[in-house]
């Protein structure tokens, strides 16, 4: 018996270091990102579609995905996007000057890139850029600032 209860202690050791470790690993940016919320923005571009969501949490978090579209759709084709934190808090529209980056997702996707997201950005414009190489072309959409 007390074999048992040093196995079962081992075990819930190692449970409890493990759930520790996916807790610090993970970061709350990845956590609040996702593709929804309220749209900030939204373009089409041939088969591709670039869209930013805004999300209260964290300070501001914006998300984007890049979404295929018509006969893109359920295709697998090199699909990329990527999320930035503006040091403006005006001007929408114009190029951004990149305080803060999310990580890139760029994959051979058949129904989107992302979500890519930064938090932090209740009081700073946003900009996020994606493509989709389609039938030999790529079709790329950059924001420039947004949610200013």
């Amino acid at each position: 018996m007390p074999q048992l209860r040093r196995i079962a202690a081992l075990l819930l050791s190692m449970v409890t270091v493990s759930g520790v470790l996916v807790l610090v690993t993970g970061t709350p940016s990845q956590a609040a990102v996702s593709c929804s919320g309220t749209v900030s923005y939204n373009k089409n571009y041939g088969p591709g579609e670039l869209t930013i969501y805004y999300n209260s949490s964290n300070g501001g978090t914006n998300s984007a995905c890049f979404y295929h579209q018509g006969a893109a759709y359920g295709v697998a084709a090199p699909t990329y996007v990527r999320t930035y934190r503006c040091t403006q808090t005006s001007g929408e529209g114009q190029p951004c000057t990149i305080a803060a980056s999310s990580s890139a997702d760029s994959g051979n996707y058949a129904y989107y890139a992302g979500p890519r997201g930064v938090t932090g950005a209740a009081n700073y414009c946003v900009a996020a850029e994606g493509y989709i190489e389609w039938q030999g072309f790529t079709y790329y959409i950059s924001s420039g600032r947004q949610g200013c």
